[in-house]
């Protein structure tokens, strides 16, 4: 494990550097980036089995312990964030090789897709909060890139806008993580954990209060989502449907592993997280039906479907937490899958606007398939994970007492069947 851990950061950044080194010969370098993230599969898998029976496994690199030195922590919730992102990451990578823009030369695409995958693998294992945000940094780094491959200006102006919001959260956690450091000397989670309880009520609640800001925009949760549905629609298609389905599923990763660990009473006191899943949920459905364009449809149910797993989050039980790590898991795959499917209904009707596309159930049956199963799930018809992940969200909000923000959840639902 101390080798494993470790690789999975480490192979695809030495995958980037030997793809780059290989920008001149493009078969070679697509080669090279499905090898560098089938062995990435591969290690994650191993990983997981390690830990799968409640296993821990803490590395120190350069055997410098905490909180001097880098240390990787992974737990069973980690590791199956690791698999789950590394399959996704190499499923849209197969899919891409078809995409004429990751072919174009003047667009690194290959390498800066394994340092994305490099950034969020970091994120998933990272045990302190200053190298969480140097995770962050490196995957927002190569979003940057990746979101205005092609130069389109639509591109660029909704691109600008996702550096620029993400510039601002990232100087706000970068003072967050500066604050915590200064109120208990360490930014080590594991030590924060235990100092943060000799901390002022007032001040620990400011710097819980500050990292939900940091991570809620990451993550896109009300009323921090503004800058989702413009960005997204407009990338290419393979770093969109990564985006997707990924990115703001590890900000709500940071979100869960932070409050649970370190500000779990001050949260789980007040309705707060409560009221934002509501709104989340509410607002993401409301936002879906007011649109024309299916991209922008499934933008609206990324921020919708965000709600769910802040809901599982707030109750603070341990069947809320466990059906909000399903939902997350669930959600990476389910929206992948979506977000491929407006390429094909463009491709067949060449259009992806509501009041231009009809008849595709007769003329590419396939295609209505495979928008039909995952639309199904994401509505929460039985028997499909969508259903599974809800039910048990009203089970532990029902157990925990919540019955007006299930009530909240179900009027979400229904929004997200109308709009499906």
């Amino acid at each position: 494990m101390r080798v494993l851990v470790p690789l999975t950061v480490v192979l695809p950044l030495l995958g980037a550097g030997l793809s780059l080194a290989l920008s001149r010969w493009d078969r070679a370098q697509t080669v090279l980036s499905v090898v560098t993230l089938g062995a990435h599969l591969a290690i994650c898998v191993a990983i997981l089995v390690a830990v799968r029976d409640g296993g821990l496994a803490v590395v120190n690199e350069g055997a410098w312990p905490a909180p001097v030195g880098i240390t990787l922590v992974v737990d069973l919730f980690s590791a199956l964030m690791l698999v789950t992102s590394s399959f996704m990451l190499l499923a849209v990578l197969v899919y891409a090789n078809g995409n004429p823009v990751t072919h174009d030369r003047r667009f690194k695409f290959h390498p800066v897709y394994l340092v994305l995958t490099a950034g969020v693998s970091a994120a998933l294992i990272t045990g302190d909060l200053f190298n969480l945000f140097v995770a962050f940094e490196i995957m927002l780094a190569s979003s940057y890139v990746l979101i205005t491959l092609g130069g389109r200006r639509d591109q660029v102006r909704a691109g600008m806008t996702y550096v620029v919001v993400n510039l601002l959260a990232s100087l706000l956690f970068l003072t967050v993580v500066a604050f915590c450091y200064a109120a208990t000397g360490t930014v080590n989670m594991a030590q924060l954990a235990e100092r943060l309880v000799d901390v002022p009520d007032w001040l620990r609640s400011a710097l819980g209060l500050l990292l939900l800001v940091v991570f809620g925009i990451k993550a896109a949760i009300f009323p921090l989502f503004f800058w989702l549905p413009d960005s997204y629609p407009t990338a290419p298609t393979p770093v969109t449907v990564i985006f997707a389905g990924l990115l703001t599923k590890v900000g709500v990763y940071a979100i869960i592993r932070t409050q649970t660990l370190l500000f779990a009473p001050e949260i789980g006191d007040s309705s707060v997280l409560l009221w934002l899943a509501a709104a989340t949920m509410i607002v993401g459905g409301l936002g879906a039906i007011a649109q024309d364009d299916m991209k922008r449809i499934l933008s609206f149910h990324i921020v919708g479907q965000i709600g769910y797993m802040i809901f599982g989050l707030a109750l603070y039980t341990i069947a809320g937490i466990a059906g909000a790590i399903f939902y997350v898991a669930h959600q990476i795959i389910l929206k992948t899958a979506l977000f491929l499917t407006p390429v094909l209904v463009e491709h067949t009707a060449g259009t992806g606007a509501l009041h231009r596309v009809n008849g595709i159930l007769h003329r590419a049956p396939v295609i209505a398939a495979l928008f039909a199963l995952p639309a199904m799930s994401l509505a929460g018809f039985p028997p499909f994970s969508g259903f599974v992940g809800k039910l048990a969200l009203v089970e532990a909000g029902i157990g925990a007492g919540a019955y007006v923000p299930v009530g909240r959840g179900l009027g979400g639902s229904a929004l997200a069947l109308f709009s499906m």
